[in-house]
């Protein structure tokens, strides 16, 4: 069963709906229903075209007469040991022995020709065909996504689409391309191998398949316990990933509360979790490998043993036994090679079944269903209605979103929705794109009910503009242009006049095109992933131009400019208001002043319409609406009556008095900023440190285990002298197997049997206790690294933070990735090389000492065994690591557009993003083709000359022993010992790929270790302040940041004194969160200083310093936990807070009464993010997080912007309770909210060019009067 599909189960399942009725039930399930698919492996081919068969067919072939080819070197190894018994025999001439010899090498020579062909048109045709059905597996599972209604979208749990279409795609093209041809040809190998085997001898056939049955048992027990073991490990490690991410993501409210030595253990805790499951899995994994070797020694002693009776009674010859010895041999490594591709087809099938039950689920409101009526564009008039409509989400089956709601929009009119959050004001929107079924009534379109109306075009038809818009990754141009699709200019191209003029009108109409024309490239100015180089004004004024461009009926503005300051405000206002003319149009907003010319004002509460009229007739019914007006009524000093909400003043004229946000020279800088890659934290010029260096700061991490490293290091050297001292058993054995078998012959080859019993004996010791050490060390020194670097990171200071490389995801990912990459330079890796080398130069030495001459030659043949070692492991490592690379763009690109579904749904992009992506795919997919038929080279080659190097060792070594120089002892000790030996030591390269990435590793993790902030959390350093009065001062103070070429504060002088409410107002960028930045100390002033008590606050001890101060940041930030934990991460000392300080706080921050109406309390999980609240809801969590710390200074930093009119009124008012006796700071664009403020600082670019309380300022008629008059709150 699938992800998907079980948590639509839960939602959708009897229990979930019982309470409702039998058709209310059925709505909700089709809306989330998803059958699994079920998948077998020859599933995963259903894609696959005729001319991909006819490759598979013919690769196929290729892969399995590769692996057939392969055990037929056995009997030419085997026949070359005969024809040298013979001519010692004197069975064989010298003359025919050298034919032999040469005929013999020569079939080496035949079969590297035929490895190399095979396997190039195995591996090429493969990976084409692998790549070729993946591709349309991505496209039809973005097309299956697209086609999705926006309910399946609420059950996914985040970044589970991300996975499907990264990770799960890839892990579905890797089981149908190179594991498969791996696969073939191991299984090739394995049956070709046992047919030579028991073709020769099957009784000694017979007795060796013993050891294929020791080595199956006890891989397929010690893998099992493997896999099960890491699961456990890497479960609790994605519980660190997420504390991660959560404190990363949200790192400025964790500096702030300083609550980093609690989430370091909070942290620590998960990889002890960790360790233990973690250890045993890699103990296991190098133990498996203890078991084979013993086997194969065991398998040495065992044939040799019986071989030896078997030729002294005649049954078989030296030849049989060497070549059934060696068949058995490959073929068992050939099948246990095979073994860990089986995961990767059960892996493969896995994810095949949750992609493909995406791609099979039908959707209840398909937006590519062709079926439905459309209403003739020239008859169109948008009269929309709503009847006794009843909607309840089925993701929340037991709350009642929308009830029994009915209300005209009219055309050309301008209806509001208005409410307290939760009332039921977007929802109403989301029915009328059709994003949701309702359970009860109907909603009609000139009299046409919807779910009558074609689903695209009823899409189409309505232009939509969001509290936060969302843009795509391209230019300014192509973002407007996506509102004509469905349009008669859809298809015309880019440079189009017609369309160009489109274009530019809907800017002109959306007051946006004066600051497009000023950014570097105007219209072809990339606006970055959603948006990023834009500010939220600027974005929201494109989103309005996209939305009007195809001239839709009806235009939908939810909560369009609750995030602006005054200022973007009265731009984007003032372009709504152009755009709003001549269409039906529907406004949600908490700003109430933004809709009180509208037509029709709809007020809602729990869901239901409450009361609805103009504006006049709902303040003298003294209702709902009375009570919102007031709550955000600004009070006239000059006044003594209320004041009324006044009128949208004309664009034309107020387009004179305001101005952009930005300045042109700041948008041009702003678009000429280049995207960072998130895969270092490290800084743009890292130190660079020596791998002597590195590997000493690994080591230091295991400096308590040094005892455990020194039996590693002994273990390492008893297992690289296995090879040597197995090519000396070996060549005796042969020897002797060679002679006559009277009892002597048969004493000596009983002799070196017990030998490689022996042998295997001390190699699973070895094995086993380098295993237990090694794991011991690996997980110690992954967990301290983990631990220290997350603490590292939280030492950081703000200005890290700001640099795009150190995202929360890039890292979340370095933390994830980093720790495990040491081990490329740690004991682990580093045991195994030293096995290598050893290997390798015990072997050249013996090899010497016996036979230097042919020791020499097989030598020089070294260099290309390691090669072919290196390109073997490489080539396949770069196969993987192409299919992930060619990939991530359209990779991105899928996730940007599914990311943004919503948007995508209501510009109806659907075909557009499909057609792209397959663009993106194909283009993507020729370039991958090419670095295959390259690669693929470079991997036959490494495979093929094995051969060749066998034939010059053969052939040169049967010159020696034709001339006598040589015994049969003497050759294969010197054969054995170098080239068994490189080809073992070619393992070394293996690890070639985790030594790049434990270098990369090590030195990342250097950096971060080394660097010391200018700011830090964790010095002892500074004086520490028990008490403070909380008397603040900013002294001609500069600042820029650190990322910026720009200065935030311009010589900012502003005194607040002990027990004021100070509040700071002004335009974006004017400086007010910047201050707020600096008073918290997570920067330093460029210049000039800030006072606490007339103490520089440089001077103080930064984590002392803080503990006087609580933020309540803007945008709110919850972790993963219950409500008291978030509350309490407001502490540092846990046990001096009792529960009346807790329920105290949140009755202060008014959410009391809310976490009593929870089921669970103070215990209720909030959910990743805290995405199981409100937006409300989670800032009064945050406001109760900050009181309960009894902070001396309250810095609110538009703390009440995420509430609606009502709460915040209330919590406006808790929030003045709370400021007695203490120092508050406040910094707010809803001028209503600080009009009680004790001092009001008016910022404008880094200065403070007005203060004074409400009254004051507004009879001095400057900038602050302006900003009030702007919010039109104010009666004239």
């Amino acid at each position: 069963m699938t992800a998907e599909s079980h948590d639509v189960e839960t939602a959708s399942g009897n229990q979930a709906y019982t309470h409702l009725s039998n058709d209310a039930a059925a709505i909700l399930s089709r809306q989330v229903d998803s059958t699994p698919t079920v998948v077998k492996y020859k599933t995963l081919f259903r894609y696959a075209t005729n001319y991909d068969i006819c490759f598979l067919a013919v690769s196929g072939f290729s892969a399995i007469a590769a692996g057939a080819s392969l055990p037929l070197m056995t009997i030419i190894y085997g026949s070359l040991a005969g024809t040298f018994q013979g001519f010692f025999l004197g069975t064989v001439s010298g003359s025919h022995f050298m034919h032999e010899v040469t005929r013999l090498t020569l079939y080496f020579v035949y079969l590297a020709i035929g490895q190399f062909g095979t396997i190039y048109i195995a591996t090429v045709g493969f990976n084409y065909v692998g790549e070729h059905i993946a591709s349309k597996v991505r496209a039809h599972y973005l097309a299956g996504l697209l086609r999705q209604n926006m309910a399946y979208f609420d059950l996914l749990g985040a970044g589970e689409i991300t996975t499907r279409i990264t990770a799960d795609t890839n892990l579905f093209q890797d089981g149908i391309s190179g594991k498969l041809a791996l696969t073939l040809q191991g299984i090739a190998t394995f049956i070709t191998a046992y047919i030579i085997s028991y073709i020769r001898y099957w009784k000694l056939a017979l007795i060796l398949t013993s050891t294929i049955v020791a080595i199956v048992l006890t891989g397929g027990a010690l893998g099992r316990l493997s896999v099960g073991w890491s699961s456990l490990s890497l479960a609790s490690y994605a519980k660190g990933g997420s504390l991660v991410e959560e404190t990363v993501s949200s790192i400025r409210n964790t500096i702030a509360a300083g609550t980093q030595d609690r989430l370091v253990k909070s942290y620590d805790k998960h990889l002890a979790d960790a360790e233990t499951p973690a250890f045993r899995a890699k103990a296991t994994t190098t133990a498996t490998v203890g078991f084979m070797m013993c086997y194969i020694y065991l398998s040495y002693a065992l044939a040799f043993w019986l071989g030896s009776r078997y030729v002294a009674s005649g049954e078989c010859s030296l030849s049989d036994v060497l070549t059934i010895l060696l068949a058995i041999i490959m073929g068992a490594f050939a099948l246990g090679g095979v073994a860990p591709n089986m995961q990767a087809f059960a892996t493969a099938i896995a994810a095949a079944s949750k992609i493909y039950s995406t791609i099979d689920r039908p959707s209840p409101l398909d937006p590519t269903d062709k079926t439905g009526f459309k209403i003739d564009h020239s008859e169109l008039k948008g009269m929309v209605a709503f009847r006794q409509v009843k909607l309840v989400y089925p993701s929340r089956p037991h709350v009642v979103a929308l009830d029994s709601v009915s209300f005209n929009a009219r055309p050309n009119e301008t209806t509001a929705l208005v409410g307290v959050s939760g009332s039921g004001k977007s929802s109403l929107v989301g029915l009328l794109e059709r994003f949701y079924e309702p359970l009860e009534g109907e909603i009609l379109l000139d009299g046409v009910r919807i779910e009558e109306l074609n689903l695209q075009w009823l899409r189409q038809q309505v232009g939509v503009v969001s509290q936060e818009p969302v843009l795509f990754a391209t230019t300014v141009a192509q973002n407007i242009r996506h509102g004509l699709i469905g349009t008669k200019y859809e298809h015309l191209p880019d440079d189009d006049k017609q369309v160009l003029t489109l274009i530019t009108e809907a800017a002109k109409t959306a007051h946006a095109h004066d600051f497009i024309c000023d950014l570097s490239q105007g219209y072809q100015t990339n606006v970055g992933m959603r948006g990023l180089l834009l500010s939220g004004g600027q974005k929201q004024r494109i989103a309005i131009a996209r939305a009007i461009i195809g001239d839709p009926k009806i235009l939908l503005l939810d909560e369009a400019t609750s995030a602006l300051d005054t200022k973007s405000e009265g731009i984007v206002q003032a372009a709504l208001y152009r755009a709003s003319s001549g269409r039906t149009t529907i406004v949600i907003a908490h700003r109430l002043s933004t809709i009180k010319n509208a037509h029709n004002i709809i007020v809602m509460s729990q869901g239901k319409v409450v009361e609805q009229g103009t504006h006049n007739d709902l303040l003298e019914a003294k209702g709902v609406y009375h009570t919102l007006v007031e709550a955000q009524e600004i009070v006239d000093h000059r006044t003594s009556t209320s004041s009324d909400l006044f009128s949208v003043p004309d664009p034309s004229t107020r387009s004179g008095q305001v101005r952009l946000s930005r300045s042109a020279e700041e948008e041009k800088r702003a678009s000429h900023t280049e995207k960072a890659s998130l895969t270092s934290i490290t800084e743009s010029k890292a130190p660079q440190y020596s791998l002597w260096r590195l590997i000493a700061t690994v080591a230091s991490f295991n400096i308590p285990d040094w005892p455990y490293g020194l039996a590693g290091i002994l273990c390492a050297f008893a297992t690289g002298g296995a090879i040597p001292a197995q090519s000396v058993l070996f060549a005796k054995s042969i020897a002797s197997l060679a002679l006559p078998q009277d009892d002597n012959a048969k004493s000596q080859v009983a002799f070196w049997s017990w030998m490689f019993f022996l042998l295997a004996i001390l190699q699973l010791f070895a094995y086993l206790v380098q295993a237990y050490v090694v794991a011991w060390c690996s997980e110690k020194l992954v967990r301290r690294a983990r631990n220290a670097c997350f603490r590292a990171i939280l030492r950081q200071d703000a200005a890290f933070f700001d640099r795009p490389e150190n995202s929360s995801g890039a890292l979340t990912a370095f933390l994830s990735t980093t720790a495990n990459n040491l081990a490329g330079i740690s004991g682990s890796t580093l045991s195994t090389i030293l096995s290598a080398i050893v290997t390798l130069f015990a072997g050249f030495i013996i090899a010497l000492a016996i036979g230097w001459k042919l020791a020499l030659v097989c030598i020089s043949t070294v260099p290309i065994v390691l090669g072919c070692g290196f390109f073997r492991v490489w080539v396949l490592a770069r196969f993987q690591a192409l299919s992930k690379q060619f990939y991530e763009g359209s990779a991105s690109y899928a996730c940007e557009s599914t990311s943004a579904i919503r948007t995508v749904a209501s510009l109806t992009r659907e075909d557009d993003v499909l057609c792209n992506y397959r663009q993106q795919l194909h283009e993507q997919g020729l370039r991958s083709l090419k670095s295959v038929l390259q690669s693929s080279a470079l991997y036959a080659a490494s495979q093929s000359l094995g051969f060749a190097v066998n034939a010059l060792a053969f052939w040169y070594g049967g010159q020696l022993i034709a001339q006598h120089e040589y015994s049969i002892f003497q050759f294969f000790v010197c054969f054995s010992a170098t080239v068994f030996g490189a080809q073992s030591a070619g393992i070394i390269f293996s690890f070639a790929p985790d030594l790049g990435k434990g270098k990369q590793a090590a030195t990342d993790m250097k950096t971060l270790l080394d660097r010391k902030p200018s700011i830090d959390s964790s010095s002892m350093e500074g004086q520490c302040l028990k008490s403070t009065k909380g008397d603040v001062e900013f002294r001609d103070v500069h600042f820029e940041y650190p990322v910026r070429s720009q200065l935030a504060l311009r010589g900012l002088d502003i005194q607040i004194k002990s027990g004021q409410y100070a509040a700071l107002v002004g335009a974006s960028g004017s400086g007010k969160s910047t201050a707020i930045s600096l008073l918290e100390r997570f920067y330093d002033p460029t210049s000039g200083a800030i006072y606490l008590d007339g103490i520089n606050v440089s001077t103080l001890n930064v984590a002392a310093y803080r503990q006087h101060f609580a933020l309540v940041a803007q945008e709110p930030t919850l972790y993963q936990g219950s409500i008291r934990d978030n509350i309490m991460m407001g502490t540092k000392d846990e046990e001096a807070v009792s529960d009346e300080n807790i329920v105290q706080a949140c009755k202060d921050a008014n959410i009391l009464e809310f976490i009593q109406s929870l089921p669970d309390g103070f215990n209720t999980d909030v959910g990743v993010k805290g995405s199981m609240l409100s937006g409300g809801q989670k800032q009064r969590v945050c406001i109760a997080r900050a009181l309960i710390r009894n902070p001396k200074i309250l810095l609110l930093d538009e703390s009440t912007s995420a509430l609606d009119s009502e709460s915040e009124q209330v919590v406006q008012a808790a929030l003045d309770v709370a400021a007695q006796g203490r120092t508050t700071i406040a910094v707010a664009h809803r001028l209503s909210s600080i009009q009680r403020a004790d001092v009001i600082f008016v910022l404008d670019s880094g200065r403070m060019i007005e203060k004074g309380t409400h009254r004051e300022l507004m009879a001095r008629q400057g900038r602050y009067s302006e900003l009030v008059h702007l919010q039109n709150l104010l009666q004239t």
